[in-house]
């Protein structure tokens, strides 16, 4: 899939296989492409070219309400002047429901989303956690063949935001609907994905399941933008068994099979660091100083300075005093990019 606007190109050879039933995020910063990629799935750009097929049946010429797909926009688009009924009645305006009525199938749904008793309410007299729940029920109420949901809880709290999206994979998994999930949140996607798609500049940087994005990222953009990470570049010594780090040598991952005098960043994530005590049996320790600490709530995060450059770890256990520390971690923990 390609897709330029305005002399920009938001999507550059873009090629994805989703699985039916799969729950498949595209994550990355704005402007990266992810909606135009979304947009495009559902029909609702023009200036996108290439090919798009939904359970085997090519599309790409079809219009939108021909694709049997089901959206959810970031600011709901709810009908003001529509009850909560009537909104989600309006999805089933192309469909035929075997027999059953509109009202059975609006119940159904406002059950399936807990909304049961809100029906005759107009969207002003609902929370936006409540709007974003019937925006969803509104885009499953023609049963679609896939669920396309463009940043939906993006204008919610925080709290809200993690107890909705609890529920959207809930949902997903009872109805067992093929779902595209487009955030910029990465917390969001690697909680709720069966797969995650990591995109930059109309570019896919890595598709891999949540755990391997997160451990194994497949790229220095990834590393950076997924979590946090410390990241140490350097050369690889002389032996190929360590890369020289501002004056230091830190160990290789067993197996890394680097060539000497060759350009490599290792990547460590801060909650394998140990400070102190646990830092005594690591493959690799630094002399550093505490900077600052924060709380948060179940951990500290502490920033520390070693030669010139700065590290990020976290602690569990208490926080350290500002000073002098001692900080470790095992080579095997470190990612080689």
């Amino acid at each position: 899939m390609r897709a330029e606007f305005d002399g920009v190109t938001a999507l550059r050879d873009v090629s994805l296989s989703i699985d039916e039933g799969e729950f498949f995020t595209l994550v990355g910063p704005s402007g990266c492409g992810k909606t135009t990629m979304l947009r495009s799935i559902a029909g609702l750009t023009d200036e996108a070219e290439g090919r798009v097929a939904i359970d085997g049946r090519d599309v790409t010429s079809a219009p939108p309400e021909a694709r049997n797909v089901g959206m959810v926009f970031q600011n709901y688009a709810l009908f003001p002047h529509m009850s909560v009924h009537e909104n989600v009645a309006y999805g089933l305006r192309f469909h035929d429901l075997d027999g059953r009525t509109d009202d059975e199938r609006v119940a159904e749904l406002l059950d399936l989303v807990d909304l049961a008793g809100v029906a005759d309410r107009s969207p002003e007299q609902l929370s936006g956690g409540q709007q974003q729940r019937i925006a969803l029920a509104r885009a499953l109420a023609p049963e679609p063949d896939v669920l396309l949901l463009d940043e939906p809880l993006s204008a919610l709290d925080a709290r809200l935001r993690k107890r909705l999206r609890v529920q959207i994979k809930t949902i997903q998994q009872e109805l067992d609907i093929t779902t595209v999930y487009v955030t910029h949140d990465q917390a969001e996607a690697l909680a709720l994905s069966d797969r995650v798609a990591v995109m930059q500049d109309g570019r896919v940087e890595q598709v891999a399941a949540p755990e391997s994005v997160y451990r194994n990222p497949a790229s220095r953009f990834v590393a950076e933008f997924v979590g946090d990470n410390n990241l140490f570049d350097g050369t690889v010594t002389d032996d190929g068994a360590g890369v020289a780090v501002d004056g230091a040598a830190l160990p290789l991952p067993a197996g890394s099979d680097r060539r000497p005098s060759e350009s490599v960043t290792l990547a460590v994530r801060p909650e394998v660091i140990e400070i102190d005590d646990g830092a005594a049996s690591a493959d690799t320790t630094l002399a550093a100083t505490v900077e600052t600490v924060e709380f948060l709530g179940d951990a500290y995060r502490v920033h520390c300075r070693w030669r010139g450059r700065r590290i990020e770890c976290k602690s569990t256990a208490s926080a350290p005093p500002a000073g002098e520390v001692t900080l470790g971690f095992d080579a095997d923990d470190a990612q080689v990019l």
